[in-house]
This record gives C-alpha cells, structure tokens and sequence, in this order.
C-alpha cells in the first residue's frame, strides 16, 4: 500500500469519525445521542451476527457492507467513552498495534517457530507474562466469555483443555461419556426433578461439543446449518400445505408429516 491509498484511507476513517461525532452531538440523531455502552451491546452483536450471515452467504458486497455497520456500532461506542473521559480512540489503536506485535515475535524479533504446536505454546507463555504482569490470573482456558453461544463456548473450552492433554485420544473414546451423560438424563427425567433435568441437558450437549471438536466439526456451524436446513423444510412442507387450500393450524399430524417427507423426498433427487 503506498501512501497515497493511506491517506485516502485516513481521509476517509476521519469522515466516518466525524458522522459519528455529528450524530452522537447534542444537536445531532436522538437515537445516536441516547445510546450508552449497555444499550449498545444488543446492536453489536446482531451486526456481527449478520456480518457472519453475508460471509455464510457468500455474498461479498454485503460482507463490505456489513463490515461497515459493525465498525459504526464499534466507532460509536470507542466515541462514548471517549467522551466521557474513559480512553481513547488512539488509546484503543495503540493498545491493539503493540498487543499484536508483542504477540507475534516470529514476525515482528528475531523468534523462529517450526510448528503450529510451538506457535500456540509460546502465544500462551506471552498470554502468561501479559496477565501476570497485570495482576490477573492465567488459566489455560482464557477468560472466554460467559456471554457466547454456549455451543461454541463449550467447543472452545475443551479446545483449549486439550492443549495440556486435558482431552480424549479419540473420538470414539468420548461415545462412552456420551452414553453415560444419555443415562444420567434419563434417570433425571424420570425423577422429575427439573433442575436435575436441565443440569444433564447441559452435560449431555458438552460431551456432543466435544465429540464434534475431535471429529473437526464445529458443533456451533453444525447446528446452525441443521436449524437452517429446518427453516428450509419448513418453508416448503408450509408452501405445500397452503396449495391444498389448507393452513397449518388446521392441517392434521399426519397431514403434515407426509408434506414434510415429500419435502425431504424432494432434496434426495
């Protein structure tokens, strides 16, 4: 990149601070002006939820789109604090620039690395120095969020736990833990107690994430895709119901069962 495209790409970064600035001002969008860092966050996540869509989709002008929408929310919120004296917007490129080299010294020293294995060894050893020279505790497991899809919280938990051998040999060995995990459900649901149920839902579907991280599945795009394959399905078997002239609410079982296997029967040719 040369310079002419860096600062037509500062140019164009300080226009969009600047719409933000304007929107966010006293005189400026009600809606922008309102905002606080917790009313934020739902709109941050449903922009990188459909930024996640446009990739899925293939679909690069969206992606670019998306991509922007994001970095609005993103710029907004950096503008809120910034305002109210918390840090800055500079504060928040300098502290991302030198994480990112101090984390990649066999780009940026002298580090040789010969394997993915020793990458990740001395990523966690940096990780190591960093939180405790911050006073924090260092777990293997990170700090990954509470807030996550739990799905792909428990895939990256046992990840992670494998990385110090924390972890089955093979997929094959976790079908044991899932047959217990399937038993102890059981049990529970014939018990009735609620909690206990719930509590064995949970251990059942960590046990499927784990099995799925050793099969190199990630369970949390699985079921996505099964839940969109539904969504699908359900379309079409709706689509044949209504060219009977009749609705779902007043549509049989059995009724639907058949256009939902004519649906299925349909994808197999």
């Amino acid at each position: 990149m040369d310079k002419t495209d860096i600062s037509d790409i500062e140019e164009k970064f300080a226009r969009l601070r600047g719409i933000v600035a304007r929107l966010a001002a006293p005189d400026g969008c009600p809606w922008d002006r309102k905002q606080t860092p917790f009313s934020l966050k739902k709109y941050v996540l449903e922009e990188a939820y459909e930024l996640i869509d446009a990739i899925d989709n293939k679909r690069p002008g969206a992606v670019a789109e998306e991509i922007g929408d994001l970095l609005f929310m993103l710029l907004l919120l950096a503008h809120i604090y910034e305002k109210s004296g918390r840090f800055s917007l500079g504060q928040i490129l300098d502290g991302i620039a030198e994480k990112m080299i101090r984390r990649h010294p066999h780009v940026y020293g002298d580090l040789h690395v010969s394997s993915p294995e020793e990458l990740n060894a001395n990523w966690q050893a940096i990780k190591a120095r960093e939180a405790k020279e911050k006073g924090d505790r260092y777990s293997c497991l990170g700090h990954l969020p509470r807030s996550m899809p739990a799905l792909q919280r428990a895939f990256r938990l046992g990840e992670r736990a494998s990385r110090v051998g924390f972890d089955w040999s093979r997929a094959e060995d976790v079908w044991e833990k899932v047959a217990e995990e399937e038993g102890e459900l059981r049990e529970a649901m014939a018990g009735g107690n609620r909690e206990a149920v719930a509590w064995e839902i949970g251990d059942l579907l960590f046990s499927i994430a784990n099995l799925s991280r050793l099969l190199d599945i990630n369970p949390e795009e699985a079921l996505q895709d099964s839940a969109n394959r539904f969504v699908d399905r359900f379309y079409a078997m709706e689509k044949q119901i209504h060219q009977t002239g009749k609705e779902l609410g007043n549509s049989s079982l059995e009724e639907m069962d058949r256009a939902w296997s004519a649906v299925k029967a349909r994808e197999d040719k």
